[in-house]
């Protein structure tokens, strides 16, 4: 079997450190020598289904001990995840079904009535027991105990995980098994992880971010507490009692945890144990960073900067947080970082350009997604004025970031925009389209619809959806409608009417959103 796989990660660790807590969740914890045996068995059950090689297996469920066992579970097979966010509403999750013909969902019993929702013909397995027809994992547990082996290539395809794009259609990012093990190498490294660490696993297991504290707590034998944040005070009474001492954030939750109705933070000295913070999935604000540094005093804080082609570019070092905490960094390791102008020439000193990325962590492209492959995933040719490529294969491949940046006399970077109009809000992106393709389909009473963003700091982006129609329509009746078919995320957070909306002058058929922000900034 490969070095490259997960799958390596789970026996070397049931092998040496087999009696120690390899995750915690509650009142509840499981030694790495158990959660192997369970991995075993959930994936010998999944293989006894038959289904043909590459077969796509979908986890739909709240956040859990067993949750983790599905995900290591299918990655133990030749199988491909396809992580499905609790935040998406049935139909979304019903169009990733059919994107990628997922033939299995391994679900909780809260959730099996979702899944009846949108008619699913495949195999479902529930973590409990929930009726005679359905196989639960109690059961797995219970009666099947026979040896699994299994032998995967660290090239072959492990994830799709599935974002939002120009389409307004969520795309599948394919990750292979190498991938998977590369992050977790390269996070473990610049972050100086330790088999002692306890990492907190607040981030939801869908995105590599989230995913990736689980490969890094296998990869260094270290203890994953998992956490659902509700309220402030639950949070930090979970770093306590569970003794972490690395936290992944990303900025929304830095905002809810110092929330500003908190009457009273607990004692820093409570968690001087904490020795890394690390925020990636959106920008960081200097109150962040204080608020962070107050609080958790012994803290390093690392602010990250990711891509959804490739596991991530930069990070910012620690010791420039403070001197520098609108940067996104620099490369990390095995990344050439390069910012080219619209004729492919490098970018000056806080001159305006693309960022290309060049080197390790680049996943294998969109799924089924031929346009999108085309625009992001380039030939190195791309870099053939700014690079000596002589010599080099012509056929390695680069990412086109569509992310705008420059960089300062020091060699930082600065994110200043994005290509393709997305929006970036607590932690998530967000198509415009997506939102306006809803408001057309289940709204016929308004005319015309543009949906926008502003900055909003504690979010980082605010939804804006500006409307036209015969007569004023109340706010909450839009918002009841929209949430039937958006996950929260996507809710607009201002509703604006107008008698009439502002047009393109070239084209009379698209509405001029930089007049309506422009508009609304200045009111």
């Amino acid at each position: 079997m490969s070095i490259n796989c997960i799958r390596t990660l789970i026996e070397h660790a049931a092998q040496t450190n087999g009696e120690k807590k390899a995750l915690v969740f509650n009142e509840k914890s499981i030694t790495y020598s158990e959660l192997f045996t369970k991995v075993n068995q959930v994936a010998y059950y999944l293989k006894e289904l038959d289904l043909p090689k590459d077969s796509r297996v979908g986890i739909y469920s709240n956040k859990g001990i067993e949750q983790v066992i599905a995900i290591l579970a299918i990655l133990s097979t030749d199988y491909i995840l396809v992580p499905l966010t609790k935040l998406l509403k049935s139909e979304q999750v019903e169009y990733i079904i059919s994107d990628c013909d997922i033939k299995c969902i391994i679900t909780d019993r809260l959730e099996l009535e979702s899944i009846e929702e949108i008619n699913f013909n495949g195999h479902i397995i529930s973590y409990e027991t929930a009726g005679k027809e359905i196989p639960s994992f109690e059961e797995i547990f219970k009666y099947n105990n026979k040896p699994y082996v299994c032998d995967i290539n660290g090239h072959s395809n492990a994830l799709i995980t599935y974002s939002f794009g120009m389409s307004g259609t969520p795309k599948g990012i394919v990750i292979s098994h190498r991938n998977l093990i590369d992050s977790a190498r390269v996070v473990t490294q610049y972050l100086d992880l330790k088999e002692g660490d306890v990492i907190s696993g607040l981030l939801i297991f869908n995105l590599d971010y989230g995913l990736n504290q689980i490969f890094c707590s296998l990869y260094k034998r270290a203890t994953l507490a998992m956490h659902r944040f509700i309220l402030p005070e639950d949070f930090f009474n979970h770093l306590i009692n569970d003794k972490v001492t690395v936290i992944p954030l990303m900025p929304i939750n830095i905002t809810q945890m110092f929330d500003e109705e908190m009457s009273r933070l607990p004692n820093p000295e409570l968690f001087d144990g904490i020795k890394t913070i690390t925020s990636s999935g959106g920008k960081v604000t200097k109150k962040m960073i204080a608020d962070c540094k107050k609080t958790f005093r012994n803290a390093e804080f690392y602010s990250m900067h990711g891509l959804t082609e490739a596991f991530r570019s930069t990070y910012l070092d620690p010791s420039q947080v403070g001197i520098r905490p609108d940067s996104i960094g620099k490369a990390i390791p095995d990344v050439e970082l390069y910012v080219i102008n619209k004729d492919g020439k490098e970018c000056a000193v806080r001159e305006v350009g693309e960022l290309i990325h060049r080197g390790g962590y680049i996943y294998k492209g969109f799924w089924n997604a031929p346009e999108q492959n085309a625009e992001r995933f380039k030939s190195i040719q791309i870099l053939k004025d700014v690079i000596n490529i002589e010599g080099q294969l012509v056929a390695e491949i680069v990412v086109a970031t569509g992310d705008y940046v420059y960089k300062d006399e020091e060699g930082y970077f600065y994110f200043v925009s994005r290509h393709d109009n997305m929006i970036k809000t607590r932690g998530f992106r967000v198509s415009p389209y997506e939102i306006e393709s809803v408001v057309s389909r289940c709204l016929p009473q308004i005319g015309q619809c543009a949906v926008f963003s502003i900055d909003n700091e504690l979010i980082e982006e605010e939804i804006v959806m500006v409307y036209s129609a015969s007569s004023e329509i109340p706010p909450k009746e839009i918002l009841f409608e929209l949430k039937k078919h958006l996950a929260s995320y996507m809710l607009p957070s201002k509703i604006i009417y107008k008698k009439s909306l502002p047009l393109v002058q070239s084209d009379k058929n698209q509405v001029n959103k930089d007049e309506l922000k422009r508009e609304l900034l200045e009111n």
